[in-house]
């Protein structure tokens, strides 16, 4: 296996990763600055009131998005192990 080969099956794995990651990063982080939004508007201060929806809310995307992480995954592992069958 070359080095070229090598990294661009690290840079799809990166890739991967990332685009897998994203959409809970991305609701988490929207979670969190609404959730930041409303103590500084109200003055509460909980540690809970941020983690709790947080926590309920990436759930949900785990649920709803849970099939195409599935598929993107798989699909990346199938391409690793036809290249190991190759070698």
């Amino acid at each position: 296996m070359s080095t070229a080969e090598v990294l661009k099956v690290l840079k799809e794995a990166m890739f991967v990763a990332f685009e897998l990651a994203g959409p809970m990063l991305i609701v988490s982080i929207v979670v969190g600055l609404i959730s930041a939004i409303f103590q500084a508007a109200t003055q509460i201060h909980e540690q809970t009131l941020t983690f709790v929806p947080k926590l309920v809310v990436i759930a949900i995307v785990l649920v709803v998005l849970g099939p195409w992480m599935y598929s993107v995954f798989n699909d990346f592992v199938q391409e690793l192990f036809e290249l190991m069958i190759n070698l």
